[in-house]
């Protein structure tokens, strides 16, 4: 961070105490970090967070897994069960504003950091926790993981497709449960931190990884209740030759509202299995008829099975390999130029290659390079999700496990000779930078 921008950091002077590990809870304290906040990660003495080994892919580097989630933070190891270990954890909590935790649910209180406990230590404290389901849900003691919270969330039964032998309940590759998860505990602390300038004191705020799926599929519970009241969904996929059960289907590649979006090939699909274009068809009939044109073929615009959005969804099926006919002889920058100049919403399939090479993104500040130095060298991963005219962040490093055990207790007024103590004892750990063999992964048969 600049001398220039600091000064506009909006989280700058607030103290994080990260408990949590893997993605959802780390994902929500990097963002705080990102914008200002000194985040302290605690972690277990010795192993520190699991990804920290986890999806290995270079010799002595930490996983791009951890990297990418725990940049800019400090680390301390801690036993949070020895009274030493608790007494540190207590002063630190004292002098924190946000406390954030996402460890299995019922153990922060039975480790002695609950709610009622850490208000008590400082009230103007705002303690943060994510788990999979509510408080006081038949599955409330339940451990989630992503597909836990993508299946329990409604959003593995609307995806993927209705036929076939993949016709199964499918997760998203976004990070629905668990990244989305981290952002939405985000918007919740820092209306926490907006709320404490007003009455002066802390609040608990709680995030389930259910209810973060649930609000982002909250148009699937629209599509439910249609459903229930028409008995069909012309906007979905499979309509209208299909048998209409109790709840709605699974989305296949429709734009989820009433116009018609789908994926079309693009000129290279033989060889290249994300040569595909995404067009969105809109309701009006000169929406329409501007695609007709443009494609070079005006009479789709008179053909009656086409003449409004309505006979246009019970006629989807004929529709899809017409524009097809087109938009192979062209690759999918071409079409996404020649459509998007005519006002025709389409976009480029983007394969993770191509996006981690695109030069708008690396150049934007969305795909941002860190420097970790050691072996890993320059990484990179997303940044900030969002712009601020006054702040950019300044990227920086991971830190190794355990790397600012000093720093941390010294500030807390321990001494040398006391922090060498606690290392004898187990409370911390020495500092380990990573030491993992080289990689060797099995490819299976060529």
């Amino acid at each position: 961070m600049t001398e220039e921008t600091s000064s506009f950091a909006p989280l700058k002077g607030i103290k994080v105490i990260d408990w949590t590990q893997v993605q959802s809870g780390p994902s929500c304290t990097q963002i705080l970090a990102w914008l200002g906040a000194d985040v302290i990660k605690i972690e277990r003495t010795n192993t520190g967070d699991p990804t920290r080994n986890e999806l290995l892919d270079i010799k002595d580097s930490w996983s791009l897994y951890y990297l990418q989630l725990n940049a800019n933070k400090k680390s301390l190891t801690l036993d949070i069960k020895a009274p030493e270990g608790k007494k540190i954890m207590y002063d630190l909590l004292k002098k924190a504003d946000v406390f954030v935790e996402n460890i299995k649910p019922g153990a922060a209180t039975k480790a002695g950091y609950g709610w009622d406990k850490v208000h008590e230590l400082n009230p103007r404290l705002i303690m943060a926790s994510l788990k999979g389901f509510n408080q006081g849900s038949r599955f409330a003691n339940v451990k989630a993981f992503e597909p836990v919270a993508q299946s329990a969330g409604g959003a593995a039964t609307a995806t993927g497709w209705n036929e076939g032998k993949f016709n199964v309940p499918t997760q998203s590759a976004a990070a629905l449960g668990d990244s989305n998860s981290g952002m939405h505990l985000t918007i919740a602390i820092l209306a926490a931190l907006m709320q404490r300038e007003r009455t002066g004191e802390g609040t608990y705020v709680y995030q389930s990884m259910q209810d973060a799926v649930l609000n982002l599929c909250r148009i699937k519970l629209r599509d439910q209740i249609m459903l229930d009241n028409l008995g069909a969904l012309p906007h979905y996929a499979v309509y209208p030759n299909f048998k209409w059960g109790k709840a709605i289907p699974r989305s296949e590649n429709t734009e989820g509202g009433q116009v018609i979006g789908w994926t079309y090939k693009a000129k290279g699909w033989e060889t290249d299995p994300n040569a595909y274009v995404y067009i969105v068809i809109q309701n009006s009939n000169k929406s329409w008829e501007t695609i007709a044109n443009t494609m070079g073929h005006p009479e789709w615009a008179t053909d009656p099975r086409f003449s409004d959005w309505q006979h246009r969804q019970l006629h989807k099926q004929e529709l899809y390999p017409l524009i097809e006919s087109y938009t192979k002889n062209y690759d999918k920058f071409e079409l996404t130029k020649k459509l998007g100049e005519e006002g025709i919403p389409v976009g480029p399939v983007l394969d993770w290659k191509e996006l981690e090479d695109d030069p708008d993104l690396n150049s934007d500040g969305t795909i941002v390079t860190i420097d970790q130095g050691g072996n890993r060298g320059k990484f990179k991963t997303i940044g900030l999700p969002f712009t601020m005219a006054n702040y950019k962040p300044t990227y920086k490093r991971a830190p190794d496990l355990g790397e600012n055990n000093k720093e941390i207790l010294t500030s807390l007024g321990y001494d040398a000779d006391q922090i060498e103590d606690l290392v004898k004892k187990g409370v911390i750990s020495k500092v380990e930078k990573p030491h993992n063999p080289a990689v060797h992964v099995i490819k299976g048969e060529e």
